[in-house]
């Protein structure tokens, strides 16, 4: 079988709705696991499928979650520039909620204000700021999600039902005008929901990797953020600005 109609398989399998795996798909086409990773990097770079950790999905699939560790490194440059444009926002007495992602990680290392109080779901931005005494920290709880590294669901949710913060720096996985602000995970979005409650002002930092893309999980309508760090705007960003939304580019 040539490698183009080998492609051309996977892809039907993929777009079936069926998720892959590299040593299946080896086995099943008689080829080595580096001759289907190739394939698969290949069909990524066209923009047709997604890869996942030992496979890969329809790029379509709006309940696909890519874990904390495969979104660490995409836009890696943009994450960190975004983070660090939203650590300025941080005035010195701010009280500020802190949601887990790739993005709001880096804010502990360009945070630069004093006497802030920060309220976090993140376990990795909580041990960044456990040295620093210059900032009190709030973890509020919860069950761990492995994939994100968020601690998620009724105990995170109580913990912040009852603080009120000035404001919010939010991570999500698709926002657009129409479907809002989503994640895939149903438990996640309903943790940042209260979130979004709780805070003064919303700022959601996305890469702009993240417009028009739609996932499972609503968190809110777009008119809820007040705020969108992001490097880019999107094609129809006079829309979010008709709607009253801010954008802060780094």
């Amino acid at each position: 079988m040539f490698a183009e109609e080998r492609k051309a398989k996977i892809l039907e399998m993929i777009n079936s709705g069926n998720s892959v795996r590299v040593s299946e798909l080896s086995r099943l086409f008689n080829v080595s696991e580096a001759t289907i990773r190739r394939d698969l990097i290949e069909l990524e770079q066209a923009g047709c499928i997604v890869r996942t950790h030992g496979g890969a999905v329809s790029k379509t699939s709006t309940n696909f979650e890519p874990s904390f560790k495969e979104k660490q490194d995409k836009f890696l440059k943009e994450k960190e520039q975004i983070a660090k444009k939203a650590a300025s926002l941080i005035e010195d007495g701010d009280t500020v909620t802190i949601d887990s992602g790739t993005t709001t990680q880096f804010i502990s290392k360009y945070l630069n204000a004093k006497g802030v109080t920060v309220v976090t779901n993140s376990v990795n931005l909580a041990d960044e700021l456990s040295d620093r005494e210059d900032v009190e920290v709030i973890v509020t709880g919860g069950l761990l999600r492995t994939k994100t590294k968020a601690m998620v669901g009724p105990v995170a949710e109580e913990t912040l039902k009852k603080l009120k913060v000035d404001k919010l720096f939010l991570g999500a996985n698709g926002i657009s005008i129409k479907s809002g602000v989503t994640t895939p995970n149903i438990v996640e979005a309903n943790t940042k929901r209260v979130m979004i409650e709780g805070a003064k002002e919303v700022f959601l930092l996305i890469d702009s990797s993240k417009f028009d893309e739609v996932n499972f999980s609503l968190i809110c309508p777009v008119s809820k953020i007040d705020y969108i760090v992001t490097d880019k705007l999107p094609k129809d960003y006079e829309k979010y600005e008709y709607l009253g939304i801010k954008f802060i580019l780094t």
